[in-house]
């Protein structure tokens, strides 16, 4: 079991470099932004809609198979999951819903009298009937409001954990660190301390893959001691996964700690004093034509991706 590389939630992909890696960080934390707030009062077309584009995204920037197969493959089945439990839970409503016409299919005409020769147009049952409850078999019953809800949370559920899984994994630590800075100037003026704030978020980035790690070597070693789990039984298993854990949180500390420690070495005591230069931002022709399309995004979004109340 290699977590690093069946697991690679929110690690950076250093080759092969895709035309996504070579946007600027900034485009790409707008575009992350967009995905992660327009959905909110959204209509379940456009919330289908950002699914689709995450998967497009994924497809045209050639991204490995091997990278991207089992992470969208386990959220779209988690999604499915959601979406068929969704659809079948109730829908909360204790409302009985009673046809407004009559049980016998008649024609209402308004009787015209000499005085009165206008006639009304005819009211007739169309073939197109509307019905709140969409399946209704057995305990499986599924209305309109349940299957809206399900394809809504579905969708959020997807968009919310793969946009920012590609955005980790198309775009470096230090690249995120110095996109935010730049966008976080402004907040200096109000005594905001910005760079702690970005050299935090660069080193929980990096900290990520150092937990996987331990977690990987500490799984390895429990299996490669060939434990007799049905011998140990219940109480017995709970204990030795807790010896794990335990183990787990002091190599974690540990890591910490060493990664403190080269800090302060280093001269990263305080901001003030030691300032990074993470790198160089440009905004080149790629990114130009990203903005513009984020902006053509946003106009379809207002214009037909509202939620109709």
């Amino acid at each position: 079991m290699d977590l690093l590389r069946s697991l690679p939630l929110g690690l950076y992909l250093e080759e092969p470099q895709t035309w996504l890696h070579k946007l600027d960080p900034r485009v790409k934390l707008m575009w992350l932004l967009s995905f992660l707030s327009s959905y909110v009062v959204a209509n379940n077309f456009w919330r289908v809609l950002l699914v689709l584009l995450l998967i497009l995204f994924t497809v045209f920037a050639r991204i490995p198979l091997r990278v991207w197969r089992q992470q969208m493959g386990w959220l779209l089945i988690l999604s499915f999951m959601v979406l068929v439990i969704g659809s079948i839970s109730p829908d909360g409503l204790g409302i009985n819903y009673q046809p407004r016409l009559p049980a016998n299919e008649q024609i209402l005409t308004q009787p015209t009298t000499a005085k009165n020769t206008q006639v009304t147009p005819e009211i007739t049952n169309s073939n197109k009937e509307y019905s709140y409850v969409l399946i209704d078999k057995g305990f499986v019953k599924v209305s309109r409001r349940s299957l809206d809800l399900a394809i809504s949370l579905s969708t959020i559920v997807f968009t919310l954990i793969y946009s920012t899984n590609l955005y980790l994994l198309t775009t470096a630590p230090e690249e995120i660190t110095s996109g935010m800075e730049s966008l976080m100037q402004p907040l200096r003026k109000f005594n905001i301390p910005v760079t702690e704030i970005t050299l935090t978020l660069t080193l929980s980035l990096r900290f990520i893959p150092l937990v996987l790690e331990e977690i990987q070597n500490l799984v390895r070693s429990v299996m490669t001691r060939a434990i007799n789990w049905k011998k140990l039984g219940l109480k017995g298993g709970a204990k030795v996964w807790l010896i794990v854990t335990e183990r787990l949180l002091e190599n974690l500390l540990l890591r910490a700690e060493q990664m403190a420690n080269a800090m302060m070495v280093r001269g990263f005591t305080s901001p003030n004093e030691h300032r990074v230069k993470w790198q160089e931002l440009r905004l080149r022709i790629g990114d130009g034509l990203a903005i513009a399309i984020l902006i053509i995004f946003w106009g379809i979004r207002i214009a037909f991706g509202s939620k109709i109340s």
